[in-house]
């Protein structure tokens, strides 16, 4: 090339330049006619160049009226709500002419650009945070296998150090023992996908994935490949049978336990350490004839020990007659437990009336319910229980009874003794033998084993075959169980009848069926089943149960940043801690 070929080709590029530039460019005479103005001029005023050449520039574009006559100063013009700045300085023509030159920048387009910039920057790090973070090996190259990018996974995977791979070409890597080929090249041949297994410098096998990113014209830009651990896979794998076997094992020990205790005719099942405490005092106490009291939360189960007492003693094959004191009318009370003679009242039977407690001689009256009881009905049961004898409204006559009185309760009865609600002889004759049902969020063991005999009963009553799974037994373990065991039936019995899957899955649970139903009871669940948990190790339950439901709800890890108003290098780093 000669030198006037250069000199014409780098005035085309620096007159390309002017004209394609973002800032606009003016140039006029000293009588302000316009010589020269580039794209952005019209752009900015909305104007034809082509025919403002010839014209006086301040009577097209009235601004330029007040600085015509100003050279090396920088002026402010607001036009269309955006402010522009205008620098004015001289052009030397080699004719000795001096021309006017003016130069337009749009501060605002610039801002932009430079917050446009920031964010792709911001973009980049975060994209570079996600690779970095992958726990598969990641390298990238161009089209030729020139490596543009690797993460600290693929050193670990490929055994091969990032010094050794920057700045150098796949081809560079290659050796006949334990790399004999790129996939990298593979892909370039024949454009597609290819997986390959490959053999470490140590030894190790590992899978090998390139894919293809074209550009427009339909040629490999970059292969970007995976590398994974092939005995880590076949770890995982090995777990996942391990953890597979013990979950069926698991549930087959409960539904072994559960089918012989519903062939037993067994209503109560304990297999947590505090119930069976329960069930092994039960049985201790139960060929004594001393009063029991069984304290415990609505649903516990509390007759159903009341009957193991029963089914435990001597008195076994004797009636077992539960009287429920808080369903019976105040006025009612005497009359329904103690009988009536005939014409003992109006409406009364003429032949009159055995009373409960009557009706389980030799046997055993359980009261549930007894702190329902006013304190007049109070004082005749404690003579009762003092001296056995009964004596029906109505009559002169006492009649001696065996019977064997188990009362429960739900509330505290120490409290109601100090406020006056409940008498404090009638109390302590009660109190000989007590004890607590605990609630069922503090005994998770019976969980499983109760479900499962609950749904034997539902299955048989419905015709019904449904099966417990693993996952199901799990989440059910999460719930805290305000209503207790009968609760527990309930949600058994309702899935049996709702639920149209085989093996019942977590999402069959009532309060799953909307998955953000009940969401803060489920975060509270997680916490308050371990006493154990310090206030980090509670932080750290809550927030994974958070990154959870977010997860489930979108696709990338972006918009569950968006969603959670942080950054998505934080989610990214969050769900690899709690590997979600």
């Amino acid at each position: 090339m000669d030198k006037s070929s250069g000199l014409l080709k780098l005035e085309k590029l620096s007159k390309d330049i002017i004209l394609n530039s973002p800032n606009g460019i003016i140039v006029t005479g000293e009588d302000g006619i316009v010589k020269f103005m580039n794209d952005s001029v019209e752009k900015f005023f909305d104007i034809e160049k082509e025919k403002s050449y010839g014209k006086i520039l301040s009577d097209f574009i009235p601004e330029f009226k007040n600085i015509e006559n100003e050279q090396g100063e920088i002026h402010h013009i607001t036009l269309n709500n955006r402010i522009l700045h205008i620098l004015s300085f001289a052009l030397k023509e080699t004719t000795g002419d001096v021309d006017k030159a003016y130069l337009i920048l749009d501060i605002y387009e610039s801002s932009l650009l430079k917050l446009e910039l920031s964010h792709q920057k911001g973009m980049l790090n975060d994209f570079q945070e996600i690779l970095e973070g992958s726990h598969d090996g990641i390298l990238v190259t161009d089209g030729t296998g020139e490596v543009l990018f690797v993460n600290s996974s693929y050193e670990r995977v490929a055994e091969i150090k990032k010094e050794d791979l920057y700045g150098k070409n796949m081809k560079d890597l290659i050796n006949p023992i334990w790399m004999p080929n790129s996939v990298a090249f593979v892909v370039i041949e024949q454009k597609c996908t290819v997986s390959k297994k490959q053999v470490t410098k140590s030894g190790k096998n590992i899978i090998v994935t390139g894919k293809p990113i074209f550009d427009k014209k339909g040629e490999i830009k970059m292969v970007v490949i995976n590398a994974r651990d092939i005995s880590e896979i076949y770890q995982l794998r090995e777990e996942l049978l391990k953890s597979q076997k013990m979950e069926k094992m698991y549930l087959q020990n409960y539904i072994d336990y559960s089918e012989g205790a519903e062939k037993e005719g067994k209503n109560i099942l304990a297999v947590s350490h505090k119930m069976q405490e329960v069930l092994a005092l039960a049985e201790k106490v139960a060929n004594f004839q001393a009063t029991v009291l069984i304290l415990g939360e609505s649903g516990v189960g509390k007759e159903e020990v009341a009957k193991y007492i029963h089914s435990c003693s001597l008195r076994k094959d004797k009636h077992f007659v539960t009287i429920n004191c808080g369903a019976i009318p105040a006025n009612l009370l005497e009359s329904e437990l103690f009988g009536y003679e005939k014409g003992a009242f109006t409406g009364a039977s003429q032949s009159g009336k055995e009373g409960l407690l009557e009706m389980a001689d030799g046997g055993v009256a359980f009261l549930d319910e007894i702190g329902e009881t006013p304190l007049d009905f109070q004082v005749k049961l404690l003579r009762v229980l003092e001296t056995k004898e009964i004596r029906r409204v109505g009559s002169v006559n006492g009649k001696i009874i065996d019977v064997r009185i188990i009362a429960a309760t739900n509330r505290n009865l120490e409290e109601m003794v100090e406020e006056g609600t409940f008498r404090e002889d009638l109390f302590y004759r009660l109190n000989v033998v007590k004890i607590n049902v605990p609630p069922l969020r503090k005994r998770m063991d019976d969980i499983a084993p109760l479900s499962m005999l609950f749904l034997a009963r539902f299955n048989k009553k419905y015709g019904q075959s449904k099966i417990l799974t693993y996952d199901i037994i799990k989440e059910m373990e999460k719930h805290l169980w305000h209503g207790n065991v009968r609760q527990l039936k309930n949600v058994i019995e309702n899935m049996v009848i709702v639920s149209n899957n085989e093996y019942l899955q977590p999402e069959d649970l009532p309060w799953n069926i909307d998955p953000n139903a009940n969401i803060n009871k489920r975060m509270i669940n997680i916490v308050a089943q371990n006493e154990e948990l310090n206030l980090q190790e509670s932080l750290d339950a809550l927030e994974k149960l958070i990154l959870e439901r977010a997860k489930s709800r979108f696709r990338t890890t972006r918009e569950i940043a968006d969603y959670l108003q942080v950054n998505q290098s934080t989610i990214v780093r969050k769900l690899q801690k709690y590997n979600l």
